[in-house]
């Protein structure tokens, strides 16, 4: 009996600390300060547990210090726990990047801006939904596909 009490004392404590984790997360953002979509992105990664400091400035900076390929780069930019997420990543992907923590990544990458993303999901787009690939961006400067968001017909 107090062997399956621990156990389940000892499995809710590391469900805490889990989710905590991503709670205490902070990702900074950089963009411009006119851009709607990447304020709706900066709420999305609020209104799933992450605290957000944005930065005003562009991300352009970030992009020639990275040496990241103009193909792979969009309107908005943010560094996590030394992770860059470059465009409209779902909350998902990050917590999942953060907890798989692969040893030759980079980051996660949605280039351009697919109608459906979070941040490009407002009314105006009256409920459209792009099918959208999340990459996973690799030291040696190659990607593969993360994740695969609005497949379904």
């Amino acid at each position: 009996m107090k062997s399956t009490l621990f156990k389940t004392a000892s499995l809710w404590a590391a469900t805490a600390l889990f989710l905590l984790a991503y709670a205490q997360s902070t990702i900074e953002v950089w963009k411009i300060p006119t851009c709607g979509c990447c304020n709706f992105w900066i709420d999305h990664l609020k209104e799933n547990g992450f605290e957000v400091k944005a930065n005003d400035t562009g991300n352009q900076a970030l992009h020639q210090k990275l040496n990241l390929q103009p193909k792979l780069q969009a309107c908005h930019s943010a560094m996590v726990d030394g992770y860059l997420i470059e465009g409209h990543v779902p909350a998902e992907d990050i917590k999942r990047l953060l907890a798989e923590k692969p040893a030759d990544a980079i980051g996660l990458i949605v280039p351009e801006m697919p109608i459906g993303s979070p941040g490009m999901d407002q009314p105006k787009h009256n409920g459209v939904k792009e099918k959208y690939d999340v990459l996973l961006l690799k030291k040696d400067g190659s990607t593969t596909i993360f994740n695969t968001h609005n497949d379904n017909p």
